[in-house]
C-alpha cells in the first residue's frame, strides 16, 4: 500500500528502503512496516520533486465523483475545528472539518485518507481498517 500511496512499483519502494531514503521495520508477520510520519514526509519530498498523479483505489462506493486518496501531512486543530493537509500524489489538499470528526476518524499524521470534493465542500473520509 505505502508504494501505490508514493505513485511508485514496491520494487522501487524496496530499493528506497535498501538505499536508506525509507526506514522499514518488521511487524509481527514478519512483514516490512513503514512509518506513516516518514512516508507522508516523503510523498511531500516528491510531490516538489516530481509530480506524479494519484489515483483512488479505493473500495467506498459515494456519489462525489472527486475523490483523491492520499497520506495526512497536517492536523491543526482547536477545540471546534481542525484544518487536515492531505498529500494525494502532486496535490496538497486542505480541508476544515470539526475536530470531533478528526477524533472521531482517528485522522493523524501518516494516517490514509480520503479527500471528497463536491461543489465548494471537501470532506475528509477514512476506512476504518
Amino acid at each position: 500500500m505505502a508504494a501505490s500511496l508514493l505513485g511508485v512499483s514496491d520494487d522501487t519502494l524496496r530499493r528506497w528502503v535498501d538505499q536508506g531514503r525509507l526506514e522499514a521495520s518488521t511487524d509481527e508477520s514478519g512483514r516490512q512496516a513503514v512509518d506513516g510520519v516518514r512516508l507522508a514526509a516523503l510523498a511531500q519530498e516528491i510531490a516538489a520533486d516530481h509530480p506524479v498523479d494519484q489515483l483512488d483505489d479505493s473500495a467506498s462506493v459515494r456519489s462525489s465523483r472527486n475523490h483523491l486518496t492520499g497520506l495526512v501531512t497536517g492536523v491543526k486543530s482547536d477545540p471546534v475545528m481542525s484544518q487536515v493537509e492531505l498529500q494525494c500524489g502532486r496535490y496538497r489538499i486542505v480541508s476544515l472539518i470539526s475536530t470531533e470528526a478528526v477524533e472521531e476518524l482517528a485522522i493523524e499524521v501518516g494516517s490514509v485518507a480520503t479527500a471528497v470534493i463536491k461543489a465548494t465542500n471537501v470532506s475528509v473520509e477514512r476506512n476504518r481498517s
